[in-house]
């Protein structure tokens, strides 16, 4: 077995994907044709060409277009069926999962959308053993921000029924992490942990207003934090895990080509980094690839990518007795793997 089947068969965990943005293309265009939602594509071609963005704000409209045509819970289902099933194709044994409540409210309930979620999540444990849980986020362009207090009331409220973090996404550039400090607050006083976006489009003071300010126990991106070596020492010191997505930085021009990526600098740093997908259908990758790209580019060593893996896993939200039961299956896994390397 070579390196790359050797990534292939390797059982892993994601930190950082989102639901809406994982919707298989073919899947996308059946559902806007369901509910009459015109897009400016028609076909997988024109999706791709779609997906090829001019930056953060291009991707935010692509994106929103794309949650206009989660209609009914049946379509939440659908997706997140798909995504499990994907999931088990890629030996990703446990993922934690980010979606916006909010922008399906208008159409689906909070409860009915966690009820779909939760059935897809409880057919694909005990069809293929794969797991998911959780972590809705609050989307940062929403106004009146008090409006966000009702999704993290409901996170908290469902702790125990699939929801692990809450989070907070879209636009960085006008919306610190101050403006929602009310509503972490919140999440603060019940010992809810917060796994905010923060150092994608924005540079270190949003990641301190992250950490600071929303308490985050992980920061969705980071990778501007290397502009502020006091934060470096930080996120060294507190070992704060950072969700590096790095095809992501790359599609969303927060860095020029993968070969300009600070990932071997993020490390070098000593930083706690874990490999994640982000919007996978929309970069043209998932995790797998992600993992074949970066030994490709970086030469990562078997032990390095074991590390990213066992970091995601400590990372992860999971109560202790539930993590170290994923930290053994892995450990059995690749000690099994190993074995057959060339």
């Amino acid at each position: 077995m070579n390196i790359k089947e050797f990534i292939r068969q390797m059982p892993k965990v994601e930190l950082h994907v989102h639901l809406e943005g994982s919707i298989e293309p073919q899947t996308l265009l059946k559902l806007a044709e369901r509910h009459n939602v015109t897009l400016p594509a028609r076909n997988l071609d024109e999706l791709h060409d779609w997906y090829k963005f001019t930056g953060f704000d291009h991707f935010i409209e692509v994106y929103l277009a794309i949650s206009s045509c989660i209609c009914t819970a049946d379509d939440l289902e659908l997706i997140a069926a798909e995504f499990l099933k994907d999931r088990a194709e890629q030996n990703i044994l446990y993922s934690e999962v980010i979606y916006t409540p909010y922008t399906h409210l208008p159409h689906i309930p909070l409860d009915e959308q966690l009820a779909a979620l939760n059935r897809a999540r409880k057919t694909a444990e005990e069809k293929w053993g794969v797991r998911i849980n959780l972590a809705p986020d609050i989307s940062r362009e929403r106004r009146p921000i008090e409006a966000s207090h009702q999704i993290a009331e409901w996170a908290i409220k469902n702790r125990n029924n699939g929801i692990t973090s809450l989070g907070l996404g879209g636009p960085e550039i006008g919306n610190p992490p101050e403006l929602f400090a009310s509503t972490f607050e919140i999440a603060r006083k019940a010992g809810f942990p917060a796994t905010p976006h923060a150092g994608e489009t924005e540079g270190p003071a949003s990641i301190w207003g992250a950490l600071k300010t929303l308490n985050a126990v992980r920061i969705g991106h980071g990778v501007r934090c290397l502009e502020d070596p006091s934060l470096v020492s930080y996120l060294k010191e507190k070992q704060i895990p950072l969700e590096v997505c790095p095809s992501s930085n790359v599609c969303l021009h927060v860095v020029p080509d993968l070969t300009s990526h600070p990932l071997p600098r993020l490390m070098d740093e000593g930083l706690f980094v874990t490999i994640n997908s982000d919007d996978p259908p929309m970069f043209n990758t998932n995790l797998t690839e992600e993992y074949l790209r970066i030994t490709d580019e970086f030469g990562f060593s078997v032990p390095q990518l074991k590390q990213f893996v066992f970091n995601a896993a400590r990372a992860s939200l999971l109560p202790i007795d539930e993590k170290n039961t994923l930290i053994q299956n892995l450990t059995v896994r690749f000690s099994e793997l190993e074995k057959q390397l060339n």
